[in-house]
């Protein structure tokens, strides 16, 4: 049976109320980035706060866009090229999402949260892949342009459908969950991030909630019963008029309720009880925050239709995503040593989490602990506070080397005792010599920073089997 093409150009034109001169086309997939772009793409040409896509109109079409979606005919555009014309390619992706959406029978859960998102929804998509065709949001396409991408790019055949919902203002969520309408709303938990922008956590909070807006009228909603602020969350959504609210946690009340774990090096074992149901399974991530994101992942399973004992054997062999806990082992002379990647993001939480980790992993022989720490950015006025708070989870995780970059994270560096060595730089680039300089054998380092504070740049230089590397330690004398 041949597969049924994502999209034909009679579908694309109603959907964006376009014009076209040809229709007599098929989109294998969709594409606002002409150096991404697969051949057989829509290419829509979106005008963005630095580029503007109309400019990457014929690169589009060199790499073999079948279709262009443009508000604007370029002057270097062939004249034989596939073109539809909107007012406004914006609203077109939107449109085209909101058209795919409705064309859909996908059982449909939405996942937002002040972390947790991004592995929830990437476990999310490692179980239902395995019950059915599924479709995810890819990396964090989460905002305003990655959502209706996201949606736009659904297979209409699939029987699962995976959106990853962000927003650092309020208002933003609710057009996002209007848009993807699910069927089950997941909260992993309520945090202090963004508070640049936000008077307080509550008022996440409250933004958090616009993810009801969009469910559907039997919709489910998926809330972290241990997190304080999951009364408010429910208080809100009973408010709305939802009925079926489910919590996830170790409280007795809790739906989804821890039973037991064991926390190893490199899995867990766990314990959860679903109504009468217990699972046991291994979960081939470590780490407490993974244990409580896989509760409201396999609440959403089961508010899914999907299969508990099925989902539950499949986290056996789920990996951490990249730059969210990733592991990598380098060589270097005298043995290797560990990497783990949490470079993506930061908040409070996530960075306590990630020290805790931390310190669950032993490192060998003459190995030490490693934190590379980069600044967490959008925490407000109390940001140096925060920052400084740090100094009890670092201690505890008996970190021995603590390296760190950025204004505020100079605030944690000068708050540690003397019993760890600390080290640092304005920049992350600044970092990569001195930490080259100090990496050995048996070691365990830790690199996690806000995206913006570019944790990236030391990350690659000690994944990198670059003579550097091997011409560092041998200064050490390793």
């Amino acid at each position: 049976m041949a597969e049924i093409p994502l999209w034909n150009g009679t579908d694309v034109i109603a959907a964006v109320s376009g014009k076209a001169e040809t229709v007599d086309w098929t989109a294998a997939g969709v594409s606002i980035d002409s150096r991404s772009l697969a051949p057989g793409d829509l290419f829509i040409a979106i005008v963005g706060p630095v580029h503007d896509g109309h400019k990457f109109a014929s690169a589009a079409l060199e790499r073999g866009a079948a279709a262009l979606l443009l508000s604007r005919i370029p002057d270097d555009l062939p004249k034989d090229a596939n073109v539809i014309l909107v007012e406004d390619t914006q609203k077109a992706l939107e449109d085209l999402g909101r058209f795919a959406r409705q064309r859909s029978k996908a059982q449909i859960v939405a996942v937002t949260g002040s972390v947790g998102k991004t592995g929830s929804k990437e476990s999310l998509l490692h179980i239902l892949s395995r019950q059915g065709k599924t479709h995810a949001s890819i990396g964090s396409f989460n905002n305003h342009w990655g959502v209706p991408l996201s949606l736009s790019r659904m297979p209409q055949d699939a029987k699962y459908g995976v959106f990853e919902l962000g927003m650092n203002h309020p208002g933003e969520l609710g057009p996002l969950s209007r848009m993807v309408r699910p069927h089950v709303a997941l909260i992993t938990t309520i945090e202090a991030v963004h508070l640049e922008f936000f008077s307080d956590v509550e008022a996440i909070a409250r933004a958090k909630a616009e993810i009801f807006e969009g469910l559907t009228s039997s919709g489910s909603v998926i809330l972290n019963g241990d997190n304080s602020y999951g009364g408010l969350l429910k208080s809100i959504a009973v408010n709305r008029g939802i009925t079926h609210i489910l919590t996830f946690g170790e409280k007795s009340e809790a739906d989804i309720r821890l039973t037991d774990f064991t926390l190893y090096p490199d899995h867990s074992e766990v314990a959860v009880k679903i109504a009468s149901h217990e699972v046991f399974f291994r979960l081939g991530v470590s780490g407490r925050h993974w244990i409580s994101n896989i509760l409201g992942v396999l609440g959403a399973v089961s508010e899914l239709g999907g299969d508990i004992e099925k989902a539950a054997a499949a986290l056996a062999d789920l990996q951490s995503p990249k730059g969210r806990g990733a592991r990598h082992m380098v060589p270097c002379p005298g043995g290797s040593y560990m990497v783990v990647d949490e470079s993506y993001n930061a908040s409070p939480a996530s960075m306590r989490a990630s020290l805790e980790v931390l310190h669950n992993l032993y490192p060998d022989g003459r190995g030490r602990r490693i934190a590379v720490l980069g600044d967490m950015l959008e925490l407000g006025e109390k940001s140096a506070d925060i920052h400084r708070s740090l100094k009890a989870d670092v201690c505890a995780a008996e970190v021995d080397l603590l390296f760190t970059c950025g204004p505020n994270m100079a605030q944690l560096s000068t708050s540690m005792p003397s019993s760890v060595t600390t080290h640092h730089e304005a920049t992350s680039d600044l970092l990569i010599e001195p930490l080259l300089g100090a990496v050995g054998p048996g070691d365990i380092v830790l690199i996690k920073g806000s995206l913006g504070s570019k944790m990236r740049i030391p990350l690659d230089a000690l994944l990198d089997r670059h003579p550097a590397v091997i011409a560092a330690n041998e200064k050490r004398g390793n």
